[in-house]
């Protein structure tokens, strides 16, 4: 599908190139508190206001979000500051109470993008009630799968939405680490690669977990020329009811984005090109290099089959592993990536190894054996 018709998912006349960014609490709790931060927000400049109004959990038990009562509050937010309210919906009633109330923005979530029948059910009612002009963001799904994600933002296109928009907020994983949810940058890289003209914002709060982080991972998203942000920002964020460890107030949010640095992507310099050169050039010697290492490995899988030995010496891939590791840290490269290298270059020699090994010859006789 080529996504050719869609168009901008929220239009901010004044903000011209600016990235987009949509700001508010996890969960809207109180119609004060809803207000308060939205009042503080648009005082700050921003035109997007977020709240969840359901909440779908984990578990149950823990605070699912004050419902269909919250959507007033948000129409009061959008009466009184002028700014465009989002909320996240995930089935039809959820859908047609917020079109109901005027939202804007529809933002489907995680745990529902990795529910066909659920993504189908929030765009078919969308079609069912004509209005499949609102502007509706889909989060990746929990897991890593690319094609589950553009699953769903082909479920919405084909009903008719063409402000559709994509959100990153990273991937869940067994444990516990540094990010809340894995960035894996290079699964957001390949949507954007495959559908260029589709928007996508980065959740920085859900990704790191952590305010402090919020910074950081906001300044790296921009860095890589992704389209905005989508920030939870709580007036009294150590009060929370859901989330709070991820949330900012709307003063600590100013003092983030006035810091973060917006590069041009235009400034092509003479120089720029000829650095952009050099690194063409080596990569044209890599792939030469790789292929003469594949060249070899054929010929080692050839001796391991006249010799009945296995493909996978553990003992030589081990010590590989350290010494080309040991020497990329000290080149000023980080483990992970030479790990991820190394891996990669053994798996496709295996790969090519084990072709050799069940390859069938032909005898004197021309029997293959």
């Amino acid at each position: 599908m080529s996504f050719e018709e869609l168009r901008s998912v929220v239009e901010v006349p004044e903000a011209g190139d600016a990235p987009l960014i949509m700001a508010g609490p996890c969960s809207a709790e109180t119609e004060e508190q809803t207000l308060a931060t939205a009042r503080q927000l648009a005082a700050g400049g921003l035109k997007v206001f977020r709240a969840g109004i359901w909440k779908p959990r984990t578990k149950p038990g823990g605070f699912e979000g004050v419902g269909k009562e919250g959507l007033a509050w948000l129409k009061r937010v959008k009466e009184e500051t002028g700014m465009l309210v989002a909320t996240e919906v995930a089935m039809r009633n959820l859908v047609e109470q917020a079109l109901e109330a005027g939202i804007d923005i529809l933002w489907v979530g995680a745990r529902t993008t990795a529910n066909p029948f659920a993504v189908q059910e929030v765009a078919d009612t969308l079609k069912d009630m004509g209005a499949t002009d609102i502007a509706v963001l889909v989060k990746n799904p929990v897991n890593p799968d690319l094609e589950l994600w553009i699953g769903a933002l082909e479920r919405l296109y084909n009903v008719g939405v063409r402000r559709l928009g994509a959100i990153h907020r990273g991937f869940s994983y067994y444990g516990s680490g540094f990010y809340r949810n894995l960035p894996q940058w290079h699964i957001p890289i390949e949507l954007h690669r495959r559908i260029p003209q589709l928007p996508i914002l980065i959740d920085p709060s859900h990704m790191g977990g952590k305010r402090e982080l919020i910074g950081p991972i906001s300044q790296q998203a921009l860095d890589m020329k992704f389209s905005g942000l989508m920030i939870e920002s709580h007036c009294s964020p150590d009060e929370a009811c859901s989330d709070r460890s991820q949330q900012v107030s709307p003063e600590a949010l100013r003092i983030i984005l006035s810091s973060l640095v917006v590069r041009n992507e235009h400034r092509d310099t003479e120089n720029l090109q000829n650095l952009r050169q050099q690194i063409d050039s080596i990569d044209t010697e890599l792939l030469e290099l790789y292929g003469k290492r594949m060249e070899i490995s054929r010929e080692i899988g050839k001796y391991k089959k006249e010799h009945s030995m296995p493909v996978v010496q553990e003992s030589r891939y081990d010590d590989l592993i350290k010494s080309r590791v040991a020497a990329a840290v000290r080149m000023g490269m980080s483990a992970d990536f030479m790990k991820t290298v190394l891996q990669a270059i053994h798996e496709e020699s295996v790969r090519q190894q084990i072709e050799i090994l069940n390859r069938q010859e032909p005898d004197m006789d021309g029997h293959l054996v």
